[in-house]
């Protein structure tokens, strides 16, 4: 029996679709690997002793130095217990103080009538346009004459609230459903009411992903809480790690145990919320 020149076409397609395939799978792995390599590095150096890291005669497994975790816990110079603690607060209470002062920021330039709107709206899209090194200073003096150096309220109020993060709001309610608040206020409900039982519990998608975003930020601030934690006592994790590198010494090994250690969170986290994040960043140009 000959075979037909149509079968002939779709056992080439489909030849060509395994080698498609295949190739994007063999690419994918090889970015995963070099995605993968500098978190190797971290456990690896974390394990180790400084001149395993240092010295010539690299090896692929450390040594497996576990007394690295309880010596940078038991540093009365640093005290990292204190630090990831810091930074578990801070980040927690930015997200969730960002979520709800952009929300309702982003919901009230969406949905309530008001002549102005526009315009403030464009004065916040303004602010993404001034460098934050000319609001530093101010922000600063602001929070020392109010006494908040070296506390919690003067490490989150004056991050709680961003430009960014109230565009990205009011995007995505511009492309909220209309009709279910209107039913709502069919109810009896009002603006409050619509925002707080009907269009949150509905965005709980969006609130994830940008929870991750803001979390993750929070995390990772540096120069704000280098210069507001003054006191050993209330330095966050990143402040934490640049005091095992002075003029004089570098830990090595304790530098890249508490980076191992202070990426889990992240990580935990990114894992935990990774599939709204992109859909939640998505679902912000539904409607300009």
């Amino acid at each position: 029996m000959t075979t037909t020149a149509p079968q002939l076409t779709k056992k080439r397609k489909k030849r060509g679709s395994v080698l498609g395939n295949t190739g994007l799978y063999v690419a994918v792995g090889i970015a995963a690997l070099l995605f993968l390599i500098p978190f190797y590095l971290i456990l690896r150096n974390s394990l180790s002793t400084d001149p395993e890291i240092t010295g010539e005669n690299w090896k692929l497994l450390p040594s497996f130095q576990w007394g690295n975790i309880s010596e940078l816990f038991d540093d009365p110079t640093v005290q990292f217990g204190r630090a990831l603690w810091n930074s578990t607060v801070v980040a927690v209470l930015m997200t969730v103080g960002t979520l709800l002062v952009c929300s309702l920021a982003g919901y009230g330039l969406a949905r309530i009538p008001y002549k102005h709107s526009n315009k403030v709206f464009y004065v916040v899209l303004a602010t993404l346009m001034v460098p934050t090194a000319v609001t530093f200073v101010p922000s600063f003096v602001l929070v020392s004459s109010l006494g908040w150096v070296d506390t919690y309220r003067g490490l989150i109020i004056p991050g709680l609230f961003s430009g960014f993060t109230c565009f990205l709001f009011r995007q995505y309610f511009l492309g909220f459903p209309k009709e279910l608040e209107e039913a709502a206020r069919v109810d009896g409900l009002g603006y409050w009411g619509a925002y707080w039982r009907i269009v949150v519990p509905n965005s709980l998608n969006f609130f994830a992903a940008i929870a991750t975003i803001t979390f993750i930020s929070g995390w990772n601030a540096f120069l704000w809480p280098l210069v507001i934690g003054q006191d050993p006592n209330s330095w966050t994790v990143q402040i934490a790690l640049s005091s095992f590198m002075t003029n004089q010494t570098v830990n090595f090994h304790l530098i890249f145990m508490a980076t191992a250690v202070s990426i889990l969170p992240l990580v935990f986290v990114f894992l935990f919320l990774q599939r709204w994040l992109v859909q939640g960043i998505a679902q912000t140009g539904i409607k300009g």
